[in-house]
């Protein structure tokens, strides 16, 4: 039986349900827990989003849930929250994006992010 010791990191920020799902991240890079993803249309794969970004991913959709290393190819089954509040401060962003950018896009579809004090 193997053991970890939890290590709060203050993403999850409120008292709204928390509704995950699972997706394919697409290979490039690897991510942290708290990235703000977007999805690219053309392979239904998410990344990082980027302001930038022409594919569909540059629209926030999810958060990463978990660590993920997709740097030498695509990773599926990750976890990623689809609804909830979560500490804007704890999040991870992509190029020109910051928490203003991506607070509407991602209220639209169930996520609410808010600043709150982090470890």
């Amino acid at each position: 039986m193997a053991t970890e010791t939890f290590n709060p990191d203050n993403l999850v920020a409120g008292d709204i349900a928390i509704r995950t799902d699972s997706v394919t991240i697409g290979s490039g890079a690897a991510l942290t827990r708290g990235a703000v993803l977007g999805k690219v249309t053309a392979t239904g794969k998410y990344i990082l989003s980027a302001a930038g970004a022409s594919d569909g991913s540059e629209t926030p959709v999810a958060i990463l849930a978990e660590d993920t290393d997709a740097s030498g190819s695509d990773v599926t089954n990750v976890p990623v929250y689809i609804r909830g509040d979560f500490n804007s401060n704890a999040l991870n962003f992509g190029t020109a994006h910051d928490a203003d950018s991506v607070k509407d896009a991602l209220r639209d579809g169930g996520i609410f992010i808010k600043a709150a004090k982090t470890n």
